[in-house]
């Protein structure tokens, strides 16, 4: 799930998402993103999702004077998304809790090298594509160093977008040449791309030489400076999560213990979001943000549309498997509504209102019309079909 957040820094405010697992969460992580990117930049915004999806809460956020905070970027500089950074931990330290994980990408992957160390409880750094000493990101615009020299600005185009460079910002990355590695003390995965044009692979190159064990390094083959394919950015977030995994707190599993067939729903957050839990699965029920929910999952009556759709497929594939029909694909769209007796021509109580679940089967392959319409007479034979249309009861007590 995504939540907004926001919290201050410097005097102004901070946008935020935070994205959390289904599951319990296993720790926290901070991504600092790239100069000049935002939070929702392509890289940021895979790498956060594949790291729910282990376990891990993902905090992003656009520095000052970007994306959907305030402040204006052309008096920002390193040092200030230093200061960013330190805010963001504090709010995940009040509100959460604090980042055991510190990711940063390019630019940002050098701030969180030189903030690491006022975040105690950050156990591993991650760096993408992260340049040794902050000042070579004035490369980027070495065009414009003579005029922002002389006239202590320029407007400099970075991708699609201009942005105002003061001298400040140079004086200042000027401070930071070479990160203080001495003082990191936690585990160091370094990821860095051979063919990387922005940043070279040289200065992750340097930050292996200046870290103290442990640390790692991965190469990114084949890989742009902005991790702008989606296969490259998933390959990090699943690096990312199995190098973490021995440094990082283990998730203390909140799952019941539960026999085959059995089910079990639970609040996770005491309005309308639960967790369901099988013996061996367990994902999110909901309602929709129309009707007051937070939309984290289906339904109760997606789930029982589900339910329905999903035997309805299984019992057609080994109907057809076993009678070796060239059945290639099966899809099923459920709807449910309710309808007067008397707009229900199946219906024989004409008085009284009926639940009514369409059900539509697409049928791909070299079927006979005969065999399409036995296909059409299973569907209805199917277990959860006959569970609806037999005479059902549900017994309740209080535990």
């Amino acid at each position: 799930m995504r939540i907004k957040v926001s919290f201050e820094s410097q005097g102004h405010r901070l946008s935020g998402a935070l994205e959390t697992p289904a599951s319990d969460i296993r720790c926290y992580a901070l991504f600092a993103h790239c100069f000049t990117c935002g939070k929702d930049v392509a890289a940021a915004s895979r790498i956060s999702r594949a790291l729910t999806r282990l376990g891990i809460a993902v905090l992003r956020f656009d520095f000052t004077g970007l994306g959907s905070s305030d402040g204006d970027f052309a008096n920002t500089n390193f040092s200030s998304n230093i200061e960013d950074l330190i805010a963001a931990a504090d709010y995940l330290r009040r509100e959460h809790q604090a980042p055991a994980l510190l990711i940063g990408h390019s630019l940002g992957g050098a701030a969180v090298l030189a903030m690491a160390e006022l975040v105690p409880e950050s156990q591993a750094v991650v760096t993408i594509g992260a340049p040794h000493d902050a000042s070579v990101i004035a490369r980027q615009f070495s065009a414009s160093l003579a005029q922002i020299e002389k006239d202590g600005e320029a407007d400099v185009k970075m991708g699609a977008r201009t942005f105002k460079i003061k001298k400040q910002f140079l004086d200042d990355v000027d401070r930071y040449r070479g990160m203080p590695m001495a003082n990191l003390k936690k585990a160091l995965l370094i990821m860095h791309s051979p063919i990387d044009e922005m940043i070279s692979i040289g200065e992750a190159e340097k930050i292996y030489k200046d870290a103290m064990h442990p640390k790692s390094f991965v190469s990114l083959d084949s890989a742009d400076h902005l991790l702008s394919r989606k296969a490259d950015a998933e390959y990090a977030a699943s690096v990312i999560a199995a190098w973490a995994d021995r440094y990082l707190p283990k998730v203390q599993s909140t799952a019941p213990t539960l026999s085959e067939g059995q089910v079990q729903v639970e609040e996770k957050n005491h309005q309308f979001t639960v967790h369901v839990h099988s013996d061996s699965h367990h994902w999110l029920a909901d309602e929709p943000l129309a009707v007051g929910g937070d939309n984290m999952g289906p339904d109760p009556y997606e789930h029982l549309l589900a339910a329905l759709g999903a035997c309805t497929v299984m019992t057609l594939r080994m109907y057809a498997e076993r009678k070796e029909w060239p059945l290639e694909h099966i899809a099923v769209r459920l709807s449910h509504h309710r309808e007067h007796g008397q707009d229900c021509k199946d219906c024989t109580d004409k008085d009284t209102a009926i639940e009514v679940i369409e059900r539509n089967i697409s049928l791909k392959g070299d079927l006979s019309d005969e065999q399409r319409q036995r296909l059409l007479e299973i569907a209805n034979k199917c277990p959860v079909h006959r569970t609806l249309h037999s005479e059902l009861r549900v017994r309740s007590q209080l535990s």
